[in-house]
């Protein structure tokens, strides 16, 4: 097993995670400072993300970032480059739905406000799409790098309710398969792009989807998902961790313009 370990050594390397407070993203930076990485936590909530930073200690930073701006984006980087170095790791992790793109009893498909429905879209993909080009320019000028996304099991088939949810992480899917494809033939095989898709957790985005406000309870659509996951339950944060650490380390080195899930078999399960 001793052998195995330098694999996943990140010694050195530079990691950058957009919305690196977030639920998801926080123990996967303390994972990659644990492993030997430097780590930028770039978030919108600028508090949360220097919090983390001075928890984690001298191996972190949090930098105030809007990933829909990519004049803030340069300017994280600037900030990165300074202090640790030009990016190896990106990892694509701000994202997120909102109540006003999800359709319920109340607010149909028809009635769907456009401005609700393209800050989901923006927020998951164009977020990713600018960040990769911030920073997968500077590993490409460098030959090496990985940028890993974050999909969703809606992009696999998607799910109802969630319309521009479910439709922007499709295209976090595609877009991670044509950039890998698209960067190891214009510029280099030494950047890889994958993608996780998690299963469902419990995160604040999709609580309110999930559990009554009132009890606690799971509501109906909770339930309806754990039936159809056969591990029986919803994934931690902690569940991303390992899957996380194999594709932004040279254990996967041969592997690019992959989707992920991290999913309980919820994908793999028909239902019967």
């Amino acid at each position: 097993m001793t052998a195995m370990y330098p694999l996943f050594d990140l010694t050195g390397k530079t990691a950058v995670v957009t919305g690196g407070a977030g639920v998801l993203c926080s123990p996967i930076a303390r994972m990659l400072v644990a492993h030997g990485a430097r780590v930028a936590l770039l978030d919108l909530a600028e508090d949360r993300a220097q919090a983390l930073a001075s928890e984690i200690g001298e191996n972190a930073i949090g930098i105030k970032t809007d990933v829909l701006d990519r004049a803030s984006i340069e300017a994280a980087a600037a900030v990165v480059t300074g202090r640790f170095g030009p990016a190896d790791i990106l990892i694509n992790g701000a994202g997120g739905n909102k109540a006003q793109a999800t359709t319920d009893e109340q607010l149909t498909f028809f009635d769907l406000p456009p401005d609700a429905v393209q800050w989901v879209f923006n927020l998951n993909f164009l977020g990713t799409l600018l960040a990769s080009q911030v920073f997968g320019k500077q590993m490409v000028e460098h030959g090496q790098g990985v940028i890993l996304n974050i999909s969703s099991m809606s992009a696999f088939r998607p799910l109802t309710r969630i319309t521009a949810y479910s439709a922007a992480k499709a295209a976090v899917s595609n877009f991670t398969q044509w950039l890998a494809v698209h960067i190891a033939q214009e510029y280099t095989p030494g950047v890889r792009v994958n993608a996780l898709a998690p299963g469902f957790f419990m995160t604040e985005q999709n609580r309110f989807l999930l559990t009554d406000e009132q009890t606690g309870n799971l509501t109906p659509r909770g339930q309806q998902i754990l039936d159809h996951t056969p591990a029986g339950r919803f994934g931690t944060p902690d569940d991303l961790l390992g899957t996380t650490l194999w594709l932004v380390s040279p254990a996967s080195a041969f592997v690019t313009g992959t989707v992920i899930p991290v999913d309980g078999g919820y994908n793999a399960y028909s239902g019967v």
